[in-house]
């Protein structure tokens, strides 16, 4: 058993597709498709079951790539060890994982930066819920992820606190006032967001006795920007969802605040290349106040 196969295995693992695990490998399918079958065929067993959307491991198979992916990330400690001992500079792939508010405000410059500093160093990015960026984290198929922080299961680093602001009509009685407080919004038809700061908003509502009067739930930013515009209700974002240009909505601040923190996330700092902690120095830089 090689190396490679077992970098195929881990790919086929990942994606639960042959072709998609070519791709992220620089293979072709079949290419895939016969490194998985000649591996089988030394194993003596299968080690995944074919299916019409794709492929998922056998309980056996399960095991073996769990053996592998410890074997990989061992081949890769041994690499980064002797990188730093030779002096050579940061090269290899961070592969990181963000959602959509991340990807769209902080990253382009923290690539910028890290482009500029290590243009050795290559980046892929993964952009998905916060439940998709723990699943990638805990398969490997991201070395990094920001995610609502803290979070028990990551070790990682607190990077921003976002502040959550009421949103309403332009033309709004309440748009007036320099603040809001959850009780002004408890009795407006309100849009709750669905991309992952649910659980905030609803928790912040409880611990103050109220329940929003929730007439839509809905996930994509701009739909809920629309639907405010329109007025079908108010609704609380993090300010890093909103464009720098407002349609004919207004962002008030909170009274008592609310703020979402923001980490990013690894599975182990100790056994991080230096690759990314280069990348963790810089997120911190860039997103520290100015």
């Amino acid at each position: 058993m090689t190396l490679f196969q077992m970098e195929v295995l881990i790919a086929v693992m990942n994606t639960g597709n042959f072709t998609r695990a070519g791709e992220q490998i620089g293979l072709s399918q079949p290419g895939v498709s016969h490194t998985i079958r000649s591996l089988e065929k030394e194993l003596g067993i299968s080690l995944f079951i074919r299916e019409r959307g794709g492929v998922r491991l056998t309980a056996t198979g399960e095991q073996i790539a769990a053996s592998a992916r410890i074997i990989l990330d061992q081949v890769s400690q041994m690499k980064r060890v002797a990188a730093a001992a030779s002096g050579a500079p940061l090269s290899g792939t961070i592969r990181m994982g963000a959602f959509p508010s991340v990807s769209t405000q902080l990253l382009p410059r923290l690539l910028k930066a890290l482009h500029g500093s290590y243009p050795e160093l290559d980046t892929r990015l993964f952009e998905g819920s916060y439940p998709e960026i723990k699943e990638w984290l805990r398969t490997g198929v991201v070395d990094v992820g920001f995610l609502p922080w803290p979070d028990d299961e990551w070790e990682g680093v607190l990077l921003l606190q976002d502040p959550l602001l009421a949103v309403l009509p332009a033309g709004h009685p309440l748009a007036a006032a320099k603040e809001l407080g959850l009780s002004q919004l408890a009795a407006e038809p309100f849009i709750m967001p669905m991309a992952g700061c649910e659980a905030l908003i609803g928790s912040a509502f409880a611990a103050a006795n109220l329940a929003p009067h929730v007439v839509y739930e809905v996930a994509d930013n701009a739909t809920i920007l629309a639907m405010v515009e329109a007025g079908v209700g108010v609704t609380v974002v993090p300010a890093l969802t909103l464009p720098d240009r407002l349609p004919s909505v207004v962002a008030r601040e909170l009274s008592p605040s609310l703020t979402r923190r923001i980490g990013l996330a690894a599975r182990s700092l100790r056994d991080a290349s230096p690759a990314v902690h280069a990348l963790i120095r810089l997120a911190q830089r860039f997103s520290a106040p100015s």
